[in-house]
């Protein structure tokens, strides 16, 4: 329950204050998810370098030649303006932080969300790594929660920092009555 002052109620009359989350995910999520967009715009540069040459080697559409370059220049300097802008951008913006009462979280770069999950709505916890984050050294920590806006996801936090933080909120969920719905 909202009351007129920004807090929640949670399971016990716990009041749960409504603020941004504190710490920041780690800096090397920075690396991460420049690597994540090079590996999409990356390929689609080639693709369309590889219509163009095959335009200009072939001469099978030579009216195709030009606008082919053209859209390779417009997406490889599109995707080169992203993979050094968004990652930047994400990690000034992403925040986490879990106290005894709720998981708060912040993310997006264009389109930013705000969450805070209750301790008493939380059902799982997750933590993932995959080939890119283990190279890292980092992890995703994903709450899942009874609430349809779905789980909330803190993506780039160093991997030891996510094992202790699953393995502090599944003792804390455990210790609050109820079945998290």
């Amino acid at each position: 329950m909202t009351t007129e002052h920004g807090t929640l109620t949670a399971g016990a009359g716990t009041p749960v204050r409504l603020r941004p989350p504190r710490h920041r995910v780690a800096a090397r999520a920075v690396a991460l998810w420049t690597l994540r967009w090079a590996a999409f715009w990356l390929p689609a540069t080639l693709v369309a370098a590889a219509a163009a040459i095959a335009s200009d080697l072939t001469g099978l559409l030579p009216e195709a030649t030009v606008p082919l370059w053209a859209l390779t220049a417009a997406v490889g300097a599109l995707g080169v303006l992203l993979v050094l802008v968004v990652p930047q951008w994400r990690y000034r913006v992403h925040r986490w932080e879990v106290t005894g009462e709720a998981v708060y979280t912040a993310s997006g770069w264009l389109w930013q969300e705000w969450r805070v999950a209750p301790m008493a709505r939380i059902q799982t916890v997750d933590t993932e790594r995959g080939p890119l984050q283990r190279a890292l050294g980092l992890s995703t920590l994903t709450v899942t929660t009874a609430s349809a806006a779905g789980a909330l996801r803190i993506d780039g936090l160093e991997s030891e920092r996510a094992s202790d933080l699953a393995q502090q909120l599944t003792e804390v969920t455990q210790a609050v009555p109820g079945d998290g719905t």
